[in-house]
């Protein structure tokens, strides 16, 4: 198979998650710092694949898999591993985590049926909240600045609602399909 880059940029987004995790584990002083840098470059490594598809028409199957698959693996990583350091609610990543069981399920059950769902822009907007709630969780976890952790926390909030939000409308917008289920 032949790599096209957009696709070389989602396996090197796949690529930095377990590094993600191995730096979270290390205690040392510097470890959000590093930890959102890797982070901050993945998510740009979104943004790219995604720009550089469209724009040359490289877009492919592989891609449409596997580019929201290492946004879902990467989001859920980073806060799964801020909930071991405390500094997200547990109850935020089973918010995520169930809005993306649901989605992922909606959209095997429409690609058994040949139809493909197209992300809507509040699924974008819930990636890019929370990718850059992860960030400033990170950096207030760096500098343990109090007024940097509220307000990361707001952020998380946000990210929150838009997560609840997009899975509704994902929900009502292709409520045909379960319809459709015997």
């Amino acid at each position: 198979m032949n790599m096209n880059l957009p696709n070389k940029l989602t396996l090197f987004r796949i690529f930095l998650i377990p590094l993600f995790v191995i730096v979270m584990m290390i205690n040392f002083k510097y470890r959000y710092s590093f930890t959102c840098l890797i982070f901050i470059v993945a998510s740009v490594t979104d943004y790219f694949d995604g720009m550089l598809a469209r724009k040359y028409n490289l877009i492919t199957n592989f891609g449409k898999f596997m580019d929201p698959l290492a946004d879902k693996l990467l989001v859920l990583t980073a806060f799964i591993c801020l909930v071991d350091v405390q500094f997200v609610a547990p109850w935020v990543v089973a918010i995520i985590v169930a809005r993306e069981m649901t989605v992922s399920i909606i959209r095997a059950i429409a690609a058994a049926d040949g139809k493909v769902i197209a992300a809507a822009k509040s699924g974008k907007i819930k990636t890019a909240t929370q990718m850059v709630s992860i960030i400033l969780v990170l950096i207030a976890g760096q500098l343990l600045n109090p007024t940097l952790l509220f307000i990361s926390q707001i952020l998380v909030m946000l990210a929150v609602f838009f997560t609840i939000y997009s899975g509704w409308e994902y929900i009502y917008n292709n409520r045909e399909i379960f319809m459709d289920v015997n």
